[in-house]
C-alpha cells in the first residue's frame, strides 16, 4: 500500500539559487513517513508512551534525479517493502508533477527508549505493519 504526502517547497529548504538543498530530501522523507504512521495509528508519541519504543533511522539510499525549486508542490510517498521483527525498510519517491525528483530506501530500526538497544516490534503493531507490505 502507497502513502503519499505533499508539501510545498519553502525558502528555508533551499539554497541562495532556489534550488532545494539536498539533505532536505531526507526531512521531506522523514515527514512523509511520520504522517505514514499516524495514518496507521501507530504514532511515534504513542509507541513511545506505551511500550518505550522508537524507531530510528540506521541507513538511507538517495538517488538525486532533479531539481526541486523554491515554491514547488512537492509529493512524497512511502511504501513499506520489507519488515523484520526489530526494523522495517520503506522505498521513497519524492515527485512533482509526476516527474521524479528523488527516490530512496530508508531502513529503520525499533529501539527502546531506555537503553536504546534494538528491540522487537510488539506483536500488534508487527501484525498490522505485515498487513501493509507491499
Amino acid at each position: 500500500m502507497t502513502f503519499k504526502y505533499s508539501l510545498r517547497v519553502y525558502f528555508e529548504d533551499t539554497d541562495a539559487g532556489g534550488i532545494v538543498y539536498y539533505g532536505n530530501y531526507l526531512k521531506f522523507m522523514e515527514r512523509a513517513r511520520s504522517e505514514w504512521f499516524l495514518q496507521q495509528s501507530i504514532g511515534m508519541k504513542t509507541l513511545m508512551n506505551e511500550h518505550q519504543l522508537v524507531f530510528v533511522v540506521s541507513r538511507t539510499e538517495l538517488n538525486y534525479l532533479r531539481s526541486a525549486k523554491l515554491e514547488d508542490v512537492l509529493e512524497v510517498s512511502v511504501e513499506l517493502t520489507e519488515l523484520k521483527r526489530v526494523s522495517a525498510v520503506f522505498k521513497q519517491v519524492v515527485t512533482r508533477h509526476g516527474v521524479v525528483v528523488c527516490e530512496g530506501k530508508t531502513k529503520v530500526g525499533c529501539v527502546n527508549t531506555q537503553s536504546l538497544r534494538p528491540a522487537a516490534i510488539p506483536p500488534d503493531v508487527f501484525k498490522q505493519l505485515n498487513q501493509l507490505m507491499a
